[in-house]
């Protein structure tokens, strides 16, 4: 629990920092580091977030019967 804490609040750290960098004018900068975000949710998290989804599909579709 910690650790998925630690990493949430680190992912919108540099979220925030992507914006800032963006408001100060620098926005290769923030293309840069918005891109790499995208390219680390497809490779790291798409699969776990889906796979969780269907997981709680499939528990509520088995609570209402």
């Amino acid at each position: 629990m910690i650790f998925a804490l630690f990493h949430l609040f680190l992912l919108l750290g540099i979220i925030i920092l992507a914006f800032y960098s963006l408001f100060q004018g620098n926005v290769l900068r923030f293309a840069l580091i918005i891109g790499l975000l995208i390219i680390y949710y497809f490779l790291a998290l798409h699969k776990n977030i889906l796979e969780e989804i269907k997981r709680k599909k499939k528990k509520k579709k088995k609570k209402k019967k």
